[in-house]
């Protein structure tokens, strides 16, 4: 007879893998599709007749949906089941791109970009309390993780300006809606749904955080959440532009795009030297550490054009996908699992709500002084995101002392 009790543990690690292999796609998706229009609308100029300023500005609700439905997203899974939530989410990204490849006019554009922002905002706050529940919150699972999300905002730029040059706009956004749909398939046919659901979840954080030394947490985490996601948007979205505008007259538009997917690599390669120091070191160190980096990047690329530019947005996004990594960490470490889904909606609102008025700051930025005007604003609220998480990481050294403290002897 086959041995089934030997067999059950290999299934189950397969089972496990698969899942994370499901979610680190997911991730990957989830920026990519976001990240289509701000690299499409640079070919729209010409074909509306519109500026920049105009037709990024479309991108608004998609970003505002992002982070405004991360908060249901997360009430839903952890109350209900998580995986037929990211079902949802391969499902409606997809139909979502479908529907912005056969827009007919603009506004018919921009009410495709809600929804796909609303599908979209499902992955965070759910993919990310399913990736700590499976991996036990591992430095490097999470890091590979952030670098498959990564891979998906460096990729959006090269290939979106290949399928515009090549095809032409709309299939830029048909073929990924495409392939979601089919992803969307896959996984429901082959990951089963979890067994644990609501009630059922571990009511205890790894390190628990009572009282006052709580909300003194939250209030730096809500700082942190808004600066950082500001940061992040801001950057993430206005990339292309940026590139087309300082690097040099006469670059085309698969060049920008090829140099904004070797940017976004840069923060690939953070991740994953974060990764590996995050199990090594306390993830709030590390937390300041990586902030600083964001902060020098900015400001040299306040101060660069060309090559020069190029350097100093790399350094940048290492330091903004280095900061994810992390945050990311130290929130599994002071969350249960029972409440820990609608703790990342909280993180996840804060920091993509951001992207909507991030699209509004670049238009008006942009309107009135250039990037150079952008990027210094982007320097000052980095500045106030290294001071909170400063007080932030002072604060969690305190409460692990007090953990240690407490621990009974061996």
């Amino acid at each position: 007879m086959p041995n089934l009790a030997g067999n059950a543990p290999a299934a189950a690690e397969a089972a496990k893998r698969r899942s994370i292999g499901f979610l680190n796609w997911a991730h990957a998706i989830d920026h990519y599709v976001l990240l289509i229009y701000p690299t499409v609308v640079i070919g729209l100029q010409s074909i509306y007749g519109r500026s920049y300023a105009e037709l990024i500005a479309l991108s608004t609700a998609s970003f505002v949906a992002f982070g405004v439905f991360s908060l249901p997203a997360g009430w839903l899974a952890d109350r209900f089941s998580r995986r037929n939530m990211m079902v949802a989410f391969y499902l409606g990204c997809g139909a979502s791109l479908c529907v912005a490849s056969w827009a007919p006019d603009l506004i018919a554009l921009a009410s495709a970009l809600f929804m796909l922002g609303v599908f979209a905002a499902i992955y965070h706050p759910v993919g990310m309390a399913m990736l700590i529940e499976i991996s036990q919150a591992r430095g490097r699972t999470m890091a590979f993780n952030g670098v498959c999300g990564n891979l998906g905002v460096a990729l959006a730029a090269g290939i979106t300006a290949a399928l515009a040059s090549w095809f032409g706009w709309r299939f830029a956004f048909l073929i990924p809606g495409l392939i979601c749909i089919a992803t969307g398939i896959a996984y429901y046919l082959t990951v089963p749904d979890e067994r644990v659901h609501g009630e059922q979840r571990k009511t205890q954080a790894q390190v628990p955080v009572t009282g006052g030394a709580a909300l003194v947490m939250f209030g730096f985490y809500v700082v942190i959440s808004i600066c950082g996601g500001l940061t992040f948007n801001t950057i993430l979205i206005a990339l292309p532009k940026i590139v087309d505008e300082r690097l040099g007259q006469d670059t085309s538009l698969l060049a920008v795009g090829g140099l904004a997917t070797a940017v976004f690599l840069c923060g690939a390669l953070g991740q994953l030297i974060v990764g590996r120091l995050v199990e090594r070191y306390m993830p709030a160190l590390l937390f300041v550490f990586v902030v600083v980096m964001q902060t020098v990047g900015v400001v040299w690329a306040a101060n660069a054009s060309g090559l020069m530019l190029v350097a100093g947005l790399a350094l940048c996004m290492a330091g903004i996908y280095g900061q994810v990594t992390t945050g990311d960490i130290v929130i599994a470490r002071y969350t249960a699992d029972s409440w820990r889904g609608r703790v990342y909606a909280v993180r996840y609102f804060l920091t993509f709500i951001s992207a909507g008025a991030a699209v509004q700051i670049i238009a008006f930025l942009h309107g009135r002084g250039g990037f150079d005007l952008v990027l210094w604003t982007v320097a000052a609220v980095t500045g106030v995101l290294l001071a909170a998480v400063i007080a932030f990481a002072a604060l969690v050294m305190s409460v692990e002392a007090r953990h240690t403290a407490a621990q009974p002897a061996e």
